[in-house]
C-alpha cells in the first residue's frame, strides 16, 4: 500500500537579487520516511528549509504540506508542520510543563485537549521525569528533547529538525537518533545535518543539495550500494606493468599509487580471484590485496566539490 505524500515540493526557486540560491528543487516526502537533507555551507539548504516551513517566500515554485498549498493557505499548512531549529526555542526560566503549556496555546490546541497532548509529547520524548524542573537546569540533551516535544505537541504531519544532535555527547546522540527513528514511524521527518554518519544511522532517504540544485536523491539502500567497493588496492614485490594488469579479467582501470601499490577499478565482476591466480602463475609476489570501500564523505565531496555544474539528481543517483 502506497504511503500518503506529506510534502510535495515542485520547482522551488529563490533569488536574492540577481543571485539564484535555490533552483528548480523538486521532491516528495511520504509518511514514515526520514529524509536526510545535506549540503555544504552556502549550497541553498537553509533557504530551502525556510521555504518549506513557510518562513521564506519562494521566488517561484510550490510547496504542499499534507495536501494543503503553503502559499494559498499558509496558516492551515503551517499547522501541519513541527519545527525544531538548531537552537531550540526554549525558555530557560520556565519548567518543562510550563513551557509545553505555553506552546500548546501558541498552537491553539483546544483547552480540553491540552493535558493529553502534553502527556503524549512528554511520553514520546522521554521527559516525564524532568517535567517540573527548570529548563535552564537541564542538560543539553534534555533541552533538545523538550525542543522536539514542542515540535510534535500539536501532532503535525511533518516534523523538520535542523541539526538536532549538534553539541551532544555520544550517549545523548544515540538517544536522540532513536527518538527520531521512532517519530519517523508516524510522521514525515526532514532532518538537516552536517554529520554524515547520522544520515546512515537515522534516515531512510538522502538528498544532497549543491549550488542551489539537488545533485543526489536516493534511498539509504541505494546509497549503500554506491558505497560498496568498486576498487582494490594491490601490492606486488615484482609488480607487472599497468597494461598487463589491465588484461586481468574484470579490471577496467589501473591506477599507480605514490607508494608503489596499484588501485584496480572494476565494474560488476570482482577480479580478486583472477588476479590471485595470475599473480601466482606469473610470479608477481602479491603481498597485499584489499577492497577499497567508499564512504558517504567521499560521495559528498565528489558531488559538492566538482568543477562541473550540478546535474539531474536522478542521474546523480545512478
Amino acid at each position: 500500500m502506497q504511503k500518503p505524500v506529506l510534502v510535495h515540493v515542485e520547482h522551488l526557486t529563490r533569488y536574492y537579487g540577481q543571485t539564484c540560491a535555490v533552483k528548480e528543487v523538486s521532491f516528495e516526502l511520504a509518511k514514515g520516511e526520514v529524509l536526510g537533507f545535506l549540503g555544504p555551507n552556502g549550497a541553498g539548504k537553509s533557504s530551502t528549509m525556510q521555504m518549506i516551513t513557510g518562513n521564506l517566500a519562494p521566488s517561484a515554485g510550490s510547496v504542499t504540506i499534507n495536501g494543503i498549498d503553503l502559499l494559498d493557505k499558509p496558516k492551515r499548512a503551517k499547522h501541519e508542520i513541527g519545527y525544531l531549529p538548531e537552537q531550540p526555542p526554549v525558555y530557560r526560566e520556565l519548567t518543562v510543563d510550563e513551557y509545553l503549556q505555553y506552546c500548546a496555546k501558541l498552537n491553539r490546541i483546544a483547552r480540553g485537549h491540552v493535558g493529553k497532548a502534553i502527556d503524549t509529547a512528554r511520553e514520546r520524548c522521554g521527559i516525564g521525569e524532568v517535567r517540573h524542573r527548570l529548563i535552564g537546569n537541564l542538560s543539553k540533551g534534555y533541552r533538545q528533547r523538550v525542543g522536539i516535544a514542542q515540535a510534535i505537541l500539536h501532532t503535525p504531519a511533518v516534523v523538520v529538525l535542523d541539526e538536532p544532535t549538534v553539541g551532544l555527547d555520544p550517549i545523548q546522540i544515540r538517544e536522540i537518533r532513536t527518538l527520531i527513528r521512532e517519530l519517523g514511524e508516524e510522521h514525515g521527518i526532514i532532518l538537516s545535518t552536517h554529520i554524515l554518519p547520522e544520515v546512515q544511522a537515522t534516515c531512510n532517504r538522502v538528498q544532497i543539495i549543491n549550488e542551489g540544485q539537488l545533485v543526489f536523491a536516493d534511498s539509504v539502500t541505494g546509497l549503500e550500494q554506491r558505497l560498496n567497493a568498486t576498487s582494490l588496492i594491490a601490492g606486488f614485490h615484482a609488480a607487472p606493468d599497468a597494461a598487463t594488469l589491465q588484461q586481468v579479467d574484470g579490471v577496467t582501470q589501473v591506477e599507480t599509487l605514490p607508494d608503489g601499490r596499484v588501485r584496480l577499478h572494476y565494474a560488476n565482476t570482482d577480479p580478486s580471484e583472477a588476479l590471485i591466480a595470475q599473480a601466482v602463475a606469473s610470479g608477481w609476489r602479491l603481498y597485499e590485496l584489499a577492497p577499497e570501500r567508499r564512504t558517504l564523505e567521499h560521495i559528498f565531496i565528489e558531488l559538492t566539490c566538482s568543477d562541473e555544474p550540478a546535474g539531474d539528481p536522478a542521474v546523480a543517483a545512478r
